[in-house]
């Protein structure tokens, strides 16, 4: 099982960024995902998650700024991520569960500073 985020970087604040998380070695299809993330000194934190059926939730925090999405075709989650603020920094990670344990990638660095 892999996850492997991409596309973090350096945006300005009220800028955009979407993330990528590849998967391999599951039936994506069939499974929730999620987007975690955790800055320096702070514990991590879920952001938004998508069923298998494509149903969505969103932290208070980001709801109305960001879009979890997925592609089945392509076993990618996304997360499209508008209006950013400075506190939206921090190392943001793809989560699934595998046979009852939670798996993660290896996080994309995602900061927002002038």
């Amino acid at each position: 099982v892999q996850l492997q985020a991409s596309g973090g970087g350096l945006v300005q604040p009220g800028g955009s960024l979407r993330i990528s998380c590849k998967t391999s070695g599951i039936a994506f299809k069939f499974h929730n995902m999620a987007w975690y993330r955790q800055a320096p000194g702070f514990q991590r934190e879920l952001v938004a998650s998508i069923t298998s059926g494509s149903d969505k939730n969103y932290a208070d925090s980001v709801k109305d700024r960001f879009t979890i999405s997925r592609d089945n075709a392509r076993t990618t989650v996304y997360l499209q991520m508008n209006s950013l603020k400075p506190e939206d920094t921090a190392v943001y990670y793809c989560n699934t569960n595998y046979r009852g344990e939670e798996r993660w990638g290896r996080g994309t660095q995602v900061t927002v500073s002038s």
